[in-house]
């Protein structure tokens, strides 16, 4: 019987929380829920670091799961950033640093192709600014949602985790870059 390596816990999590971002933006967007939103990307980011977690104690790493895991983060990211948008929690500025992070390191991929690179590994670094981005989103609606001491405390922790996760997210497009142009010279060498 063939071996099916993409039927796993790791990768069913994953997929499960795929299936959350669009649930986030109707509870945000559709119905103005933000609370149990704020719930939606609670459980994402438990499922997120559950996944990773499971997939190597259980010996469930598989390729499918190296690209699920971080395409499901980068929707949820583009999801919750433009919520979040809409909603007044964040500014422009945020907006399309993140994004303009993200379709920089799509371009480079295409580029990379050429020379037989492939797509990125995730590196802890990379892994690191996904969890303190997924963290800084609940919280800065929080703010939005609350006042007096709660509120102020989750603009400090809010903007506290975009800070790291922001400075985090684009170092690793710095490291992504080199290690990119390494394995292109490499496969050139070959």
């Amino acid at each position: 019987m063939e071996k099916r390596e993409y039927l796993t816990l790791p990768n069913f999590l994953s997929v499960l929380r795929g299936l959350g971002i669009p649930l986030f933006l109707w509870l945000i967007l559709g119905i103005d829920e933000p609370i149990w939103g704020i719930f939606v990307l609670a459980i994402a980011g438990i499922t997120d670091y559950l996944d990773g977690k499971i997939a190597r104690a259980w010996n469930q790493e598989s390729r499918v799961g190296e690209l699920l895991d971080p395409a499901v983060d980068r929707l949820y990211i583009v999801a919750t950033l433009v919520a979040l948008y809409l909603k007044d929690a964040i500014p422009l500025w945020m907006l399309v640093l993140l994004f303009g992070r993200d379709i920089y390191l799509g371009l480079l991929l295409l580029v990379l192709r050429r020379y037989g690179v492939g797509p990125f590994k995730v590196t802890y670094l990379g892994k690191a600014a996904t969890f303190n981005l997924l963290y800084a989103f609940p919280i800065l609606l929080l703010v939005k949602q609350s006042s007096g001491i709660v509120s102020d405390f989750a603009f400090a922790f809010g903007w506290s985790f975009s800070a790291w996760g922001i400075a985090l997210y684009l170092l690793t497009a710095i490291q992504y870059s080199v290690i990119g142009a390494k394995d292109a010279i490499l496969s050139g060498k070959r």
